[in-house]
């Protein structure tokens, strides 16, 4: 990854195509995105309409790129975009913006402003301007594996104790094996129960699975940043184990932008088509449930409901299928006002969970999510998303809201009927 000052406007100028002129061409001002949007709903602040995010972008398009702004360029009429603005609005594209996709789900025209932020950061990103935690997180991920600096010998640890602990063996590098597994480093460093719940549930259903000792790691900290280089770096380092290994296909964990990243944008990252299948665990589990290859026994009575994560439900369509998994472990299930596609954001996507200096605004704009937990009065909160769980404890923590933090999939595990009648 390259971070020099002064790369950031010629790295705007090569975002600006023919989907960012239709955007700006076709946007009719007409304020929806901000209402979609929980930071310029929590604060009122019209700096964080998502649309205001993006005004490098759209003075850097209209002055250059159109003709009345480059007549207007000619006659002095306006000011040539700076690297200094790009450090001014650094602040604004990276701590405002959880990239959950709300604002382009809202949009009346179609426009795609979180594709539009991603395009943004990308310039940031060159110039160097992105927040420190950030950046460190790129560097570990590139030049180890983890972004958090979780090595290859912790994993092999916590493999060995989830492994004792469930009382199956859970092997890495294993090669033939059916499915490669990739886990976040959120889940090996707070939730390693997980390791342990996959190794029942893969089972159960009779399938085999590995983890790969130079490509566990799921987390791509490319999409957070904003760097396609980066992002495709990590989608090829996966994809290569998965060809070493000859497994039949890549399990991407309860981590939101992995999924993205992986899954829908990983072909368009690496320049080539997938030849293995890609598949969420929820997707995987839920075909596991209609095969029949899935049986639990008991429910758990206190009334739970679920918190979709953007990236897993709005923009990746794993809404029914979560659901679905929930009815088989759920006795009290209740949906909270705007569930599903419309969810409102934990606070802490889009690299916001690694942004330190976004906290306080993190937890600011936990808003609405508290009040549509207050307004069903759960027992409990269950949700597909390592990242949206460790947010969530932290902000319910900050609120002192008394309501623990499940994994889907844990649940699952929890309850499996390991000898189906």
């Amino acid at each position: 990854m390259t971070l020099s000052l002064g790369n950031g406007l010629a790295a705007l100028r090569e975002q600006i195509d023919a989907p960012v002129a239709a955007f700006f061409s076709s946007c009719v001002h007409c304020g929806l995105c901000a209402e979609a949007c929980l930071f310029y709903t929590e604060t009122g602040d019209p700096h964080y309409a998502p649309i205001r995010k993006l005004e490098p972008l759209r003075r850097l398009w209209s002055r250059e790129f159109t003709l009345f702004g480059r007549i207007g360029a000619a006659l002095g009429l306006s000011r040539p975009l700076t690297e200094a603005d790009l450090a001014e609005w650094e602040v604004l594209v990276y701590d405002s913006c959880t990239l959950c996709g709300r604002c382009s789900l809202a949009c009346p025209v179609g426009n795609d402003l979180t594709a539009m932020i991603r395009k943004l950061r990308e310039g940031m990103t060159a110039a160097g301007y992105a927040p420190e935690g950030l950046k460190k997180a790129a560097v570990r991920a590139l030049t180890g594996i983890s972004p958090v600096g979780v090595g290859e010998h912790s994993v092999r640890k916590l493999v060995e104790a989830q492994a004792a602990a469930c009382g199956i063996p859970i092997e890495m590098d294993k090669e033939g094996a059916d499915w490669l597994v990739t886990i976040s480093s959120i889940e090996f460093i707070a939730f390693p129960e997980v390791l342990g719940a996959l190794a029942k549930l893969f089972k159960a259903a009779g399938a085999t699975w590995t983890i790969a000792s130079d490509a566990y790691e799921a987390t791509n900290i490319g999409v957070q940043i904003g760097s396609r280089d980066v992002a495709g770096t990590l989608v090829q380092r996966i994809v290569d184990a998965a060809h070493r290994l000859k497994v039949k296909g890549v399990v991407t964990p309860e981590c939101g932008h992995a999924y993205q990243a992986l899954r829908w944008e990983g072909p368009n990252l690496i320049g080539a088509a997938y030849d293995v299948e890609v598949i969420h665990i929820i997707d995987l589990l839920d075909r596991w449930r209609a095969a029949g290859k899935l049986k639990t026994s008991g429910k758990d009575t206190s009334r739970l409901t679920y918190h979709d994560p953007c990236q897993i439900s709005r923009r990746g369509g794993l809404e029914p299928q979560a659901r679905r998994l929930m009815a088989m472990v759920a006795a009290d299930f209740v949906e909270t006002a705007d569930a599903g596609p419309w969810n409102w954001c934990c606070g802490g996507g889009g690299g916001l969970s690694a942004n330190h200096r976004a906290k306080d605004l993190r937890l600011t704009v936990f808003g609405p999510k508290k009040r549509q937990l207050e307004a069903v009065k759960p027992e409990g909160l269950v949700t597909a998303c390592s990242n949206c769980r460790n947010i969530l404890e932290e902000a319910l923590q900050h609120y002192d809201m008394d309501l623990p933090v499940l994994g889907l999939v844990e649940m699952l595990a929890e309850y499996l009927d390991e000898e189906p009648s």
